[in-house]
């Protein structure tokens, strides 16, 4: 069981009012001292897509944990203009604020992000003690030759196992002339040096500096998630942070980015709850 509650706060010094939504448990045998703030990804605001931050919020209560789901400003029903998840720390500093405001018995939160959600988490929780665990769900770190590593080797891939696209060919409506230019760019591309300051580089740098808990969860049929896959398994660094005992990863064969199915969107609720509850 449980109840929610919806309230504004300000971020940081300014005028500028954000939205959250609570969703707290009812009948706990104690106060809960460990919350989740939800960080949304993407130009969508606190409910997400098909309403799973809703969902996932309201699960984590009902199994005892206090979630926040807010909308950044410019999103949603918050004030100010809009920002991308690179210029987002006032706001989910202002959110965890609130957040022990309302909740005072808390003493830390988690950060439960998709997208590049997951990565504006990522980047923001070595400069927050409060922060004691992060759960990055199909993380955002593209760059052009990380998308065209992950299109060759993921969508082509499953491409030339659709039957749909050898029935095409055989009426003839396939546009090879197309097809190949569309090919050769994502062969030049996977080929890019990407600088010092790329994303993947700052990520690895910041979750190096992040010494609490980590919970990875990645789509099988997602771009995105293959694309944090390559570049995870592209360098030992990477290699040694991933297999470090404080992280623990889940792959979801079939599901997409945003665990759209019943039986995908159970599984992350439920692999969530479990490492919750873990540590």
């Amino acid at each position: 069981m449980h109840e929610e509650r919806a309230f504004t706060f300000a971020c940081g010094d300014s005028d500028e009012r954000l939205v959250g939504i609570l969703s707290l448990p009812l009948d706990a045998p104690r106060p809960a001292t460990r919350g989740v703030v939800i960080v949304v990804g993407g130009p969508q605001y606190r409910a997400g897509s098909h309403r799973q931050f809703t969902l996932l919020a309201r699960d984590l209560a009902d199994a005892g944990v206090p979630a926040l789901r807010f909308d950044y400003r410019g999103m949603g029903d918050s004030e100010g203009a809009q920002r991308d998840f690179e210029t987002v720390d006032a706001d989910l500093r202002a959110a965890i604020d609130a957040f022990f405001v309302q909740q005072p018995q808390l003493r830390e939160v988690v950060l439960f992000g998709l997208c590049d959600g997951a990565t504006a988490a990522a980047l923001y929780a070595p400069n927050d003690a409060r922060v004691a665990g992060l759960a990055l769900v199909n993380p955002w770190v593209r760059t052009e030759a990380g998308a065209a590593r992950a299109t060759v080797s993921h969508y082509y891939t499953g491409r030339l196992l659709q039957g749909g696209l050898w029935r095409k060919i055989a009426r003839g409506d396939f546009d090879f002339g197309a097809a190949i230019r569309s090919a050769w760019r994502n062969l030049r591309a996977m080929f890019a040096r990407s600088g010092d300051d790329a994303l993947p580089v700052r990520l690895y740098a910041r979750l190096q500096r992040f010494d609490g808990a980590v919970l990875l969860i990645l789509s099988g049929n997602d771009l995105t998630a293959q694309e944090f896959a390559g570049v995870a398994g592209s360098s030992r660094g990477w290699r040694r942070l991933l297999d470090k005992p404080r992280v623990t990863r889940r792959d979801l064969a079939g599901a997409d980015h945003t665990f759209s199915r019943r039986p995908w969107h159970d599984s992350m609720l439920a692999w969530t709850r479990d490492w919750m509850r873990a540590w």
